[in-house]
């Protein structure tokens, strides 16, 4: 009995260490959501407008965010950034484009990023797009070594 005890606190332990560290399970609904209220929007058609509105451009990054290497390099070392930041927030409408494997989304999302990734030729992961408020691609790039003050850079010169 008291083995039987003990294996089960060792697994309650053990489970709890590992959904206690992200980076081991996926990242959960309410993290894409938190992360999507810090300035990225998922909605390609409100972005679209928005971007019409305020005459900036879209930075669009089709993402695994969840699963893709690359990916995630490029959020921690540019996009996570305070230099990226306050730059995007001056300049930029930002897009994700998600295709998760282990983040639940809505028919309706999973359709738009089907479609947006067939219209605008996409064949890998990540690949950050710029485009005007009338839909026409301005720019293209995926993840560059070197920080977010060298990407702002790249993208500066990409808007030029």
């Amino acid at each position: 009995m008291k083995k039987k005890v003990l294996w089960a606190g060792i697994l309650a332990v053990g489970f709890s260490a590992f959904l206690a560290v992200p980076e081991l399970g996926a990242q959960t609904p309410a993290k894409a959501v938190e992360k999507a209220e810090k300035g990225w929007m998922t909605d390609f058609s409100a972005a679209q407008k928005l971007a019409e509105k305020t005459k900036k451009p879209m930075l669009v990054d089709f993402t695994g965010s969840d699963w893709c290497p690359w990916c995630i390099r490029l959020d921690k070392e540019v996009f996570a950034q305070k230099a990226f930041q306050e730059y995007a927030a001056a300049n930029l409408i930002l897009v994700k484009i998600d295709f998760p494997r282990g983040i639940r989304q809505s028919d309706a999302v999973k359709k738009q990023n089907q479609k947006l990734a067939e219209k605008y030729g996409i064949r890998g992961f990540p690949t950050v797009l710029l485009i005007n408020g009338d839909g026409k691609v301005i720019g293209s790039t995926g993840y560059k070594p070197g920080g977010a003050e060298k990407y702002v850079a790249h993208l500066k010169s990409l808007l030029k």
